[in-house]
């Protein structure tokens, strides 16, 4: 009788090991919602950042910051859900000031946006599409603002892969963000299809 308890615990082991296997996932709908919340607050025109938060806004802010969604196994083996399913963390302090760096940097990019001198990359960055759209005094100014966006959007992706302790998912919270930045673009602003073709929203 020993023995057949003992095979029942091991079977039991191995479910649960495949469980907590199975449940270890790039978070795909908590992503999006990070990165809408992202992106949305560095396009945003609005500079004020004291204003309060609506209900709502401090529901899906809570939802993000939790990282929960619920599934039935979180009933029937919650210690196994909680090892499989960490927290999707997008508020550590250095994607705090990474996220204000690049909103500040907006005010300066967005003319050249809405000229077309420059658009979304189909790798989550931003490129120059036409210079010639750009003033030659200004040019030089373009391209130092690019690259510093470029380096601040390398390390935004590169820190929140970091900051939830699977630097493997930095490849699929590029591709997140790279859909995001498109679909907050205003319209007529340019961007990258997949195929790697300029195409004005």
């Amino acid at each position: 009788m020993s023995r057949v308890k003992f095979i029942a615990f091991f079977a039991g082991l191995i479910i649960l090991t495949a469980c907590v296997t199975i449940n270890i996932y790039f978070p795909a709908a908590e992503a999006r919602e990070a990165a809408e919340k992202i992106v949305d607050d560095i396009l945003s025109e609005e500079q004020d950042q004291s204003a309060p938060a609506t209900p709502e806004q401090s529901r899906r802010a809570l939802e993000i910051e939790s990282g929960y969604v619920f599934n039935p196994l979180n009933v029937l083996i919650p210690a196994a859900q909680a090892a499989g399913q960490p927290k999707f963390d997008v508020s550590s302090p250095a994607v705090r000031k990474l996220q204000a760096a690049m909103k500040k940097r907006h005010a300066s990019l967005k003319g050249f946006y809405k000229s077309g001198a420059i658009g979304f990359t189909q790798d989550a960055m931003v490129g120059v599409r036409e210079l010639s759209a750009v003033p030659l005094k200004q040019r030089g100014q373009l391209k130092n603002l690019v690259n510093a966006e470029n380096t601040d959007r390398n390390q935004l992706y590169q820190e929140i892969a970091r900051a939830n302790g699977h630097p493997e998912w930095e490849k699929d919270i590029r591709a997140t963000f790279g859909k995001t930045w498109v679909n907050n673009a205003q319209q007529g602003w340019w961007y990258q299809n997949e195929k790697g073709a300029w195409v004005q929203k």
